[in-house]
């Protein structure tokens, strides 16, 4: 499939413009790094609780604020899972006072967080010794029944949280009578009620990370890039020459710079599936660029008598299609994900919508124009073929 039957765009002419955008995008993010937001870091690298909650009754994030804006909290962060008021993720990192001090201290932060967004009258339930059905798991509504029903205890606790758990309920219920179906007996239905209330919110999910595992994730995340630059860099110095190696280094730390900056200018948050998607980039990136230096290669020899500019551009244009292609459809993909796959992998997605195109026009832009400049400034004596 041929995108461009036969291309004779000039790229090379526009090399100097290239090196100005990317400069200009670079700095700002940098700046912004350094003097600005800054770096984001997610409850993966900072330590914290993640909390997804349900609310039975609709509520705004305008009062989900307020409600959790006591000075204990820190760096809360609040994301509408659906647009409907009643299903949030809430993000709230461990205090700095407190995390080389107390190691649970991430583990009580969740517990915080979850007791402020109790109403009143799930705390009057709470003072009665009754149990939270919308809050409690299985091991702790089995206890309840087997008093009773020894031998069915199991069999009525999975029915129960397999009616919570359905696509009509969400996670949460309403009314005990969502819980009146043939498979749980009245007399366990009625054991139930006497025994437990349903609280405010359902927690359907629960993160949280210490700050010891959070700084010995983002060590490991740091070493995790570097070795891979290293190691692509060996590789190609070994499968064409030290040059090409030495582009395609500057070519995807240019990638990974321009990408931590957009993070930082848009204030997003950086966790380990943001640098799984970095690396996905930096491999994504160097793949197209080797697929440029391989016809780069084979074109000095054919072109010999051209000049190393117009080789580059004849190389450029003859890949043109194959970059469109690829480059197209891995858009369209992460763009599925990241308008389509929901708050968790939206990081991800949004790093990898970047990368592809900032991949594209670096592979074509920044790699080439530097074997430009290497083969023009230092002369290598064999030229740049092997």
């Amino acid at each position: 499939m041929q995108i461009f039957k036969t291309p004779n765009f000039n790229f090379m002419r526009y090399k100097l413009y290239a090196f100005g955008l990317s400069g200009i995008l670079i700095i700002a993010g940098l700046i912004n790094i350094s003097v600005g937001k800054g770096i984001t870091p997610g409850i993966d690298f900072a330590g914290g609780a993640l909390i997804q909650a349900r609310f039975i009754d609709p509520i705004s994030i305008a009062e989900l604020r307020q409600t959790l804006g006591v000075p204990e909290l820190k760096g809360v962060k609040i994301q509408e899972v659906e647009k409907e008021n009643r299903e949030y993720m809430i993000r709230a990192m461990v205090p700095e006072g407190e995390a080389g001090q107390e190691l649970e201290a991430h583990v009580i932060l969740a517990e915080r967080v979850v007791e402020l967004l109790r109403t009143e009258q799930d705390r009057q339930n709470q003072q009665t010794g009754r149990k939270d059905l919308n809050y409690i798991d299985i091991s702790e509504i089995i206890p309840i029944l087997q008093s009773e029903f020894p031998d069915q205890a199991l069999e009525f606790a999975q029915t129960i949280l397999d009616i919570k758990e359905s696509d009509s309920q969400k996670g949460i219920l309403e009314n005990y009578d969502q819980l009146a179906v043939p498979e749980l007996s009245p007399e366990a239905l009625t054991l139930i009620k006497e025994n437990t209330y349903l609280g405010s919110l359902a927690v359907k999910r629960r993160e949280t990370v210490g700050p010891q595992v959070g700084s010995d994730l983002r060590r490991r995340a740091t070493q995790a890039t570097v070795w891979a630059l290293i190691g692509m860099l060996i590789y190609i110095g070994i499968r064409f020459r030290f040059a090409y190696g030495v582009a395609a280094i500057f070519t995807l730390g240019h990638d990974v710079l321009i990408t931590m900056g957009i993070f930082s200018l848009t204030n997003r948050e950086v966790n380990l599936p943001v640098i799984a998607a970095i690396l996905t980039i930096v491999g994504y990136s160097l793949n197209d660029t080797i697929v440029i230096f391989d016809r780069v290669r084979d074109n000095i020899k054919l072109l010999r008598k051209h000049d190393f500019e117009t080789i580059l551009d004849s190389s450029i244009n003859q890949t043109l299609s194959r970059t469109a292609i690829t480059s197209g459809t891995t858009f369209l993909t992460v763009l599925a994900l990241f308008l389509f796959g929901g708050p968790v992998i939206n990081d991800f997605a949004f790093t990898m919508m970047i990368g592809v195109v900032i991949g594209t026009y670096s592979s074509i832009y920044q790699s080439c124009s530097l074997l430009f400049y290497w083969n023009k400034i230092l002369k290598p004596k064999k030229g740049l073929g092997k």
